[in-house]
Parts: structure tokens; C-alpha cells; sequence
């Protein structure tokens, strides 16, 4: 069963269709080997970010004659420089000066007192954005992928003028060019950010100081990420949020728990709520709200806030306009099945065009980008693409939630297990949270899983793999797990979706 899955992958290439545009006027140009002149390229790659340098990467290791442009001067992108990576370390920071203060007593390790020292914190952070930083341009003088430091923007459709961080211009040549320029922060209308007290996840991550209050306008992954760092460090957080729910793509029962668990952690939700206007003329920042379906205003006061009300494609300055790239009306550009615009030679992946915008999204677009440029077969499937929260517990997920599997009147079955019952989780005291397991009722083919644990962002990749190979809950279930682990709990849960589990 698992050669013929196998064999079916390797001879079907499947995109989802919910995210690309997919039209058979679109063309497409294949370039193999070296290009003949020797100032063209057969590929560059417009953005240094990790689905940008990652193309840059796999087209040099298929031969492909490679430039990378990249306007920050430091490859990595948002994720590496500003996102991902720095959030990572001050989550990681925080949760350590978190538990010395409310949990090592328990373990047996006491001292008189514990302290914050930011700018060591900081410096850590730094450091290792740094470290990373330099290991992609490591990376690109091994496969020989040539970097270009500067602003690029397209002359025509296999040229980019570039206004290099020095001060000078050059022109670069490609035969097929790749636009990877990623998203940026989306604004709010009436509220100008000034990364001191009004600030974005850029912002709110280089503070210079602990905040007393702090008001998170979104509740989505990063406001969650950025408040709950704040938050362990003594700030007071609200999070402020125009919908119902926070992080509106979970599964709805996992996501009532996250927010009892948050609450808990003195994290304050104003659901249902507008901010009307945001006034800095004083000390701190002064916020007027109003319900979402309207009704009496109310203030709100905060030393920062933080604006995390999503990301919009970064396409700014590239001139599409000029060489006739289609956008769609959020401004992403429209790709067909093979990352190919409607502009011959000019493909786009990432958070530029339609899906999920994350890093490891745009990494595998990468990949397959580029596959298919060289002439091979790429492939992506982003109902398989795992989302996750950084918070303590994280919350990860792939597949369906519930509602939509409700939504698509598919007969299902739901295991759950929960980390009370876990022995590794109850040996290391840390055993809030649950895994949710769905699958069809009549195969057991699993449908989504849904973790929130400690390490949930590790421990989702087995189900990933599940999902990947049409596995079902079954399955997980007979497959022997290390004892103990937090792994045992996915074990379990399968075990609850087609039967009955052992430990609880």
C-alpha cells in the first residue's frame, strides 16, 4: 500500500486549487543548463526571503545559472531579520525568566530572587539572527549563487534595474525571473506607526524597555506571539480584536481552551471590538473603542500598542504595472499551477501571491518553482501546509477543523486525549492541553489533526506526514511510540478516533 502511494505521488502533481490561480492562457518558458551569454541569468530571484533564497538555492543545485537580489542587504527576509526567528528567540527568553519566577520552586531549584536584564535578552536575539543571516550567504557561496545587495525593479520582463545598498545601479539579466519579495505589515486606517509607542511586530520586538500596559489590536498568531512575550515579562496585555474569536482559522474546541489558557496567563481579550482612533499627544497612548456592530465608545489607555491586524504582499516599487503582471484586488499576484504569471519568464511564490503566508509555505514554493523551471515536476499541496502558535502551550495544526469538515457534510469521527493523562507531560509538569484527532467515518482516511502542547510545533509534523500519505487514524494507533512521550498522546488520541484509548 505505501509503494503504490509512493508511485502515485511521484506520477501526480497536485496543487491545491483553493490558493492558485490555475488558467491555461498563461505560458511558460523551460530553460535548461547555462545561459549563453554571460551576463544572463537563467534564473533570478527578486527577495532574499526564505522562499526567495531557498529557490535561489535549489536552482544553482540543478545548474541553473543564479542571481539573488535582495534590497535589506541581509538575506533571510521578514522571517529571519524581523519575524520568525527574532519573535522565536524572545519567546524562548521569556518563557525561561517565566518559569524561573512561577515553576522551578516546584522542581526543587530556588534563589532569592530573578531579574530581567532586556539588553542582554536583546543581545541574544540579535546574536542569533545574525549567526543566521551569514549562514545563508555561507549557503550561497557554496551552491555559487550570486547575491545582489540593492532594490530591484523590472525594466522589462528579463530585466531588473537595481539600486544597490552603495549608491549605484546595475542591470541584471534573466531568461526566467521569480518575484519573492514577501508581505508587509498591514495598516490600520488612522493609526500611524512609529515603532516607539505605536509599533508593528518589527517595533515590538527591539523595545527598550518592559512596557507597564501594552494593547495588542489583533488576535491572531503574531499579536498572540508578541503579548504573551511581553506578557511573562510584567507587562499588562489586552488584546483587542474586531472578530469573534481569536485566530479565526483554528479549530473551534482547541481554540476555546487556547483562550482559557491565555486568560490564565492574565492575557485580557476585548472581543467584538472596534478601535475608532488611537491619540499619542500625551504620555502614553489613548484609545477610543466601540463595539463591533456599534454602540457606546469606551478608552482604553496603554504605554505601547502594538498593530497586528495582518499582512498585505510586498510589491511595492517593482513596477508590474510596467511589464503587465495581473494582481488580484488584495494586490497578490496571480500565478497558474506552475508559479507562472500571465508575463512569460516572470513566476511569483511566497506571501506574493494567493495562500497561506508563511515561511515554510514559501520555501517549498520555492522548491517547486524552480523544479518546474528546470523541466522536472514541482509539487505543493497547501491543505497540508502545518499552521502554528508559539505561545507556552503552542497550538498547531493540518488539515480540517471541525467546522469545515462539518461544512462539508463528510460523515467523521473525533478522537481527543488530553495531556493530563500524558506521563511525560505530568513527569515534567507541563501537561496543559489536548490532541484532536478527525477522520472519515467510513475509512478512517484522518482529515485534520489539532495539537496544543508544549512543543506542539514538533510534535504536529507526524500527523503532517499522516495527511501527506493518505494514512488513517488506525494507522498512528499501531505504530509504536517511544515510551514516555508527548508523541504518546497523538498515539492515544488515534487510538480514541477508530477505538477506544488505553490511558484514559
Amino acid at each position: 500500500m505505501a509503494i503504490s502511494t509512493l508511485a502515485r505521488r511521484k506520477a501526480t502533481i497536485f496543487l491545491s486549487s483553493r490558493y492558485l490561480y490555475n488558467t491555461c492562457k498563461y505560458s511558460f518558458s523551460i530553460t535548461r543548463g547555462f545561459a549563453s551569454g554571460s551576463d544572463e541569468n537563467d534564473v533570478v530571484v527578486i527577495g532574499g526571503g526564505p522562499g526567495g533564497y531557498v529557490a535561489a538555492i535549489k536552482a544553482a543545485q540543478l545548474g541553473l545559472k543564479t542571481t539573488c537580489i535582495e534590497k535589506r542587504g541581509t538575506l533571510g527576509g521578514t522571517c529571519l531579520n524581523v519575524g520568525c526567528i527574532p519573535s522565536k528567540a524572545l519567546l524562548h527568553s521569556s518563557h525561561m525568566f517565566h518559569e524561573a519566577q512561577h515553576s522551578f520552586a516546584n522542581h526543587g531549584v530556588k534563589f532569592s530572587s530573578v531579574e530581567v536584564d532586556l539588553p542582554a535578552m536583546m543581545g541574544q536575539k540579535d546574536k542569533a539572527v545574525s549567526n543566521l543571516t551569514r549562514g545563508i550567504e555561507g549557503l550561497f557561496k557554496k551552491n555559487k549563487v550570486n547575491y545582489v545587495k540593492g532594490y530591484g525593479k523590472f525594466l522589462s520582463p528579463s530585466e531588473i534595474s537595481v539600486d544597490t545598498v552603495e549608491g549605484g545601479n546595475s542591470v541584471v539579466k534573466g531568461k526566467n525571473i521569480i518575484i519573492a519579495t514577501g508581505s508587509d505589515v498591514k495598516g490600520l486606517p488612522g493609526i500611524t506607526i512609529d515603532e516607539k509607542r505605536i509599533v508593528s511586530s518589527t517595533g515590538a520586538l527591539a523595545l527598550t524597555e518592559i512596557p507597564k500596559s501594552l494593547v495588542v489590536i489583533g488576535a491572531g498568531y503574531i499579536g498572540l506571539e508578541m503579548g504573551s512575550v511581553w506578557g511573562r515579562l510584567g507587562s499588562e496585555v489586552t488584546v483587542v480584536e474586531f472578530g469573534p474569536d481569536i485566530v479565526p482559522s483554528m479549530d473551534g474546541e482547541v481554540r476555546k481552551q487556547f483562550q482559557r489558557t491565555l486568560e490564565k496567563q492574565k492575557m485580557k481579550f476585548m472581543l467584538k471590538t472596534k478601535v475608532v482612533s488611537v491619540d499619542t499627544t500625551g504620555d502614553g497612548v489613548k484609545l477610543t473603542l466601540e463595539p463591533a456592530s456599534g454602540g457606546d465608545q469606551t478608552t482604553l489607555e496603554a504605554d505601547v500598542v502594538l498593530v497586528s491586524a495582518g499582512r498585505v504582499p510586498f510589491t511595492s516599487g517593482l513596477d508590474l504595472d510596467k511589464i503587465g503582471v495581473e494582481t488580484d484586488n488584495a494586490g497578490r499576484i496571480l500565478v497558474n499551477e506552475r508559479f507562472a504569471t500571465n508575463v512569460p519568464g516572470v513566476h511569483a511564490i511566497g506571501d506574493v501571491i494567493p495562500g497561506p503566508m508563511l515561511a515554510h509555505k514559501a520555501e517549498e514554493d520555492g522548491v517547486a518553482c524552480v523544479e518546474f523551471v528546470a523541466g522536472k515536476e514541482g509539487h505543493v499541496d497547501y491543505d497540508m501546509v502545518p499552521g502554528v502558535v508559539y505561545t507556552h502551550p503552542e497550538v498547531a495544526s493540518v488539515g480540517k477543523t471541525e467546522e469545515q469538515v462539518k461544512a462539508l457534510g463528510v460523515a467523521y469521527r473525533v478522537g481527543k486525549f488530553p495531556f493530563l493523562a500524558n506521563s511525560r507531560a505530568k513527569a515534567i509538569d507541563d501537561a496543559e492541553g489536548i490532541v484532536k484527532v478527525i477522520a472519515e467515518k467510513e475509512s478512517d482516511k484522518i482529515l485534520g489533526v489539532h495539537i496544543m502542547s508544549p512543543n506542539a510545533g514538533e510534535l504536529i509534523h507526524e500527523a503532517v506526514l499522516a495527511l501527506q500519505y493518505g494514512a488513517s487514524s488506525e494507522d498512528i494507533a499501531r505504530t509504536c511510540h517511544a515510551h514516555p512521550t508527548m508523541s504518546e498522546a497523538l498515539k492515544e488520541a488515534a487510538m480514541a478516533t477508530y477505538d477506544k484509548p488505553i490511558h484514559m
